[in-house]
């Protein structure tokens, strides 16, 4: 019992139990109940499913206010917020390597969950090393503070080419490097096939492994101003993980149902942009104030008014696309992270 109340990253080891175990529960209740078999999910189940993970997440907030105190709770949900709407762009990404793959509606849910233990892990490897760096190194968030700020002004730029995954450099590597088949078997990742040389049964990588390796790059890419974001809002590496983890589970949920109707988000990016220059100005405006840090509530209400109104502003504009003949001039919502990879 002494193990679990020694501290971890700044806060007992019980705590970061308790929310693991939580997480494994309902990525179990997941895969191994609610989706065992493989199927389409629709939009009505996947606004289900991801209205029961933002109700996790959301109630997490009680329990960080009860652990800790009511401006931690603040920051969580700061946190919560700012990473899932971040993420947004994810799905943008992840219906292009759906596309470019060819993997079938019935298995897209499987490579998503699978993804999600990549990301868990990938993701805590990232918040440790940042949180190393800014409890050595404090002028760490300052360089975290001036890439947001510069990140969400690059974001004003216009980028609306798709691209092109046949000549990524990643995708050409595996490719290089596996034996691949051109066909889905099933929701295997892997399969074995007659060697064409020997005639030897051997494994072959099917295109869902393929498109769970993107999709894992792709997050790491995107990680890289979301977790600065995040520590530049709280540097509670707690705080800053559980707030990433629970805010990627409900929007890998949500994709079903939002990869259909994104382009009514078409303008978010502009609030995206402008709530990462407010995040990275945000401990330079607390030092011209003296204040010891922005306070949370502010940052808080702050948040939701710039999404709320980028949000209200892009269904607006894009309300015509549901009408017969609508247009499809909205700009294309997405960053450029994809030729990152």
């Amino acid at each position: 019992m002494d193990v679990l109340l020694t501290h971890f990253l700044g806060q007992p080891l019980w705590m970061w139990a308790a929310f693991l175990t939580l997480v494994a529960t309902l990525l179990v209740l997941d895969l191994g109940v609610l989706n065992r078999n493989d199927h389409v999910i629709g939009v009505a189940e996947s606004l289900k499913l991801s209205a029961a993970y933002i109700a996790f997440g959301v109630a997490f907030a009680a329990f960080v206010w009860w652990q800790m105190d009511g401006e931690a709770a603040a920051q969580y949900l700061t946190a919560f917020v700012v990473e899932k709407t971040l993420a947004l762009d994810n799905i943008f990404v992840i219906a292009l390597i759906f596309g470019f793959f060819a993997i079938p509606p019935a298995y897209q849910h499987r490579v998503l969950f699978w993804g999600i233990l990549g990301v868990i892990v990938l993701r805590g490897v990232m918040i440790g090393l940042g949180a190393t760096l800014v409890e050595q190194y404090h002028w760490v968030l300052y360089v975290f503070a001036v890439f947001l700020i510069f990140t969400g002004i690059r974001m004003l730029k216009p980028h609306d080419e798709e691209p092109d995954l046949a000549a990524n450099p990643v995708v050409r590597f595996l490719k290089r490097n596996m034996r691949v088949t051109d066909e889905i078997h099933g929701h295997a990742f892997f399969t074995r096939q007659p060697d064409p040389a020997t005639g030897k049964l051997v494994r072959y990588a099917t295109p869902l492994l393929l498109a769970l390796v993107v999709i894992e790059l792709a997050d790491v890419v995107f990680a890289v101003d979301s977790v600065p974001a995040v520590f530049t809002i709280t540097s509670d590496p707690y705080i800053v993980y559980t707030s990433n983890i629970f805010a990627i589970l409900g929007l890998r949920a949500l994709y079903f149902a939002l990869s259909a109707i994104l382009r009514r988000f078409a303008y978010l990016k502009y609030a995206l942009s402008v709530l990462l220059v407010f995040i990275g100005s945000k401990i330079f405006i607390a030092d011209l104030m003296g204040w010891p840090k922005f306070p949370p509530m502010w940052s808080l209400g702050i948040t939701f008014t710039i999404l709320a109104a980028g949000i209200a502003y892009s269904l607006l504009r894009t309300r015509s696309d549901d009408r017969p003949g609508g247009g499809g001039a909205a700009p294309r919502p997405t960053r450029e992270a994809p030729r990152a990879l």
